[in-house]
């Protein structure tokens, strides 16, 4: 099965895939992305409209103290560590870019929290240049579809689908694999009965790789 054929399965299923981070600028899209490592999306959009409307810009949310930040967003996985990532993120936002999310990847990762998966859905989510952001959901999905061996770490899932999956269609297919590892493709207790995509499904032997090394 293509890798066309895989996306065209997937938007008949989930044509209403998208960044469910609750954003209204390239900024707020930024920290939440950060606020959302090992944290659900739902978790995170919960806390942050109360933090955006204290700090709404990077100028606010630099020149305010790490105690008041974790109060908002103390609901949240490593909420400690996280408010201090955006408090410095802001002073970078502030200090080397006059307050604005910049667009270069290397410019986006020299920020502190801010990775390849975060710049990545930035990219692709606020500037839309094409990205292929690879989260636990995506990393699963790209395996057990064969697009990427289960013994592939995080970047090079990036670059195998990338190079499998047409440029135009990158943005696109990571919302369609998070929507599809999220609400059907699980990473327990997937709906494997009725899967469109049983005959090429690697969970097995995913599954397999990830038991002898955690051993």
């Amino acid at each position: 099965m293509t890798s066309d054929e895989i996306l065209d399965i997937l938007e008949g299923m989930f044509p209403q895939a998208h960044c469910e981070l609750l954003h209204q600028d390239p900024f707020q899209l930024l920290v939440a992305v950060v606020l959302s490592a090992q944290t659900t999306d739902a978790a995170v959009n919960q806390v942050t409209p109360a933090l955006f409307a204290a700090y709404p810009d990077a100028f606010a949310l630099a020149n305010a103290n790490v105690s008041d930040i974790e109060r908002y967003i103390k609901r949240i996985g490593l909420y400690r560590s996280k408010a201090r990532n955006i408090h410095a993120l802001a002073e970078s936002l502030v200090e080397q870019f006059d307050g604005q999310v910049p667009i270069s990847m290397k410019d986006l990762t020299s920020l502190a929290g801010v990775g390849r998966k975060t710049a990545n859905v930035v990219r692709s989510v606020a500037f839309d240049i094409p990205a292929f952001a690879v989260d636990t959901h995506v990393a699963r999905i790209s395996k057990r579809l064969g697009l990427a061996k289960v013994q592939d770490d995080v970047e090079t899932v990036e670059n195998k689908c990338k190079r499998k999956i047409k440029r135009e269609r990158w943005n696109r297919a990571h919302h369609l694999f998070i929507f599809f590892g999220r609400y059907y493709c699980t990473a327990r207790n997937p709906h494997c009965e009725g899967c469109p995509f049983v005959a090429i499904c690697k969970k097995e032997k995913l599954e397999a790789y990830r038991k002898q090394h955690a051993q």
